[in-house]
């Protein structure tokens, strides 16, 4: 795989050729219906590149790459429950087409299908392969409780270094783990394995801090949501937890106010007197800097593999991909 392009077309072919419909009916059309979503399959990318990294065969890894993308989508769902979010990439969400119990079960199966996606194809290191997807799964959901308990916590009781530790775990901790798959798959020494799995989590760090920035900074045009959402739900991202560290006190007291406002604040100005603070303390720039930190930690990273750079290039483009983002 030459570039990022061709491994997500690789993805897409790898989806095509799946059937997810089966019987019963009721429990199968929401995962058919989820998986159908599309998305940027960015993982299952990531995963494919991974092993062409390392000189392994694409044919190797097609259960794997549908087994992360399955999983994905299975927090998704899941998530999407847990917020009470309505819309999935423009669509409904499963709880709001079908009911609440079909989303819980869809999902719990959807969480085996990924094992059986992994079990179709046999490779000398299985075992290795297994232990990290499964200690990949009980990282992403810690990360996910964290993030619940951060909602019923004041500004004051979430530090920056608790926050970057949620998001290694609800975000990064599957990108890297995408990557060391695909690797393993490959056959990769194990020195090389921990700099593209310290590379997966730089990235996935960055991705979510430019999340963060775009809630509160981007266009709703590209972007289609609308933004402030964070604000709106007192959500501890990192703009308000940077900004009560620069804050001074008459700032400081006007955040902790804001953000634990519920019904009785009209939501626009809450959001406008919030992004104003951000404005007073040029924020955005701050931010930006920490992003472009992490994706220059994830390039050292990359830069360090011992591996042909010309393997390297899908994972480049996925990099100049992400950190292109409009803001």
């Amino acid at each position: 795989m030459e570039t990022l392009k061709q491994c997500m077309q690789e993805v897409e072919r790898i989806f095509a050729e799946e059937q997810f419909l089966a019987e019963p009916h009721e429990l199968y059309e929401p995962i058919d219906y989820t998986l159908r979503l599309g998305g940027k399959r960015i993982r299952p990318s990531m995963l494919i590149a991974a092993n062409a990294l390392f000189g392994g065969d694409t044919a190797t890894v097609r259960g794997a790459a549908l087994g992360i993308e399955t999983f994905h989508n299975f927090t998704l769902l899941h998530d999407d429950l847990m917020d009470r979010s309505p819309l999935r990439r423009g669509q409904p969400t499963v709880y709001t087409k079908w009911d609440e119990n079909t989303a819980i079960l869809s999902g719990d199966t959807m969480y085996a299908l990924a094992w059986r996606y992994f079990l179709r194809q046999p490779s000398p290191r299985l075992h290795e392969i297994l232990q990290c997807f499964n200690e990949t799964a009980i990282e992403v959901c810690e990360g996910q409780q964290w993030d619940m308990n951060f909602e019923h916590m004041t500004l004051d009781e979430v530090s920056l270094d608790q926050y970057t530790a949620m998001i290694r775990q609800k975000t990064a901790v599957l990108l890297a783990g995408a990557l060391k798959i695909g690797a393993l798959y490959a056959g990769a020494p194990q020195a090389e394995i921990d700099k593209l799995y310290q590379f997966g989590i730089h990235l996935g760090i960055a991705f979510q801090l430019q999340d963060d920035l775009l809630d509160g900074y981007g266009d709703t045009a590209v972007f289609g949501k609308k933004t402030g959402q964070d604000i709106r739900d007192n959500k501890k991202s990192y703009l308000p937890l940077l900004a009560l560290g620069k804050a001074d006190p008459t700032q400081a007291d006007t955040l902790r106010t804001l953000f634990a406002a519920k019904d009785n604040m009209d939501e626009e100005e809450k959001v406008r007197r919030v992004m104003d603070i951000y404005e007073q303390l040029k924020l955005k720039d701050d931010v930006e800097h920490s992003i472009d930190t992490e994706f220059h930690a994830a390039q050292i990273h990359l830069d360090s593999i011992a591996a042909a750079d010309t393997r390297k290039q899908p994972l480049r483009d996925l990099m100049e991909t992400l950190a292109g983002r409009k803001k």
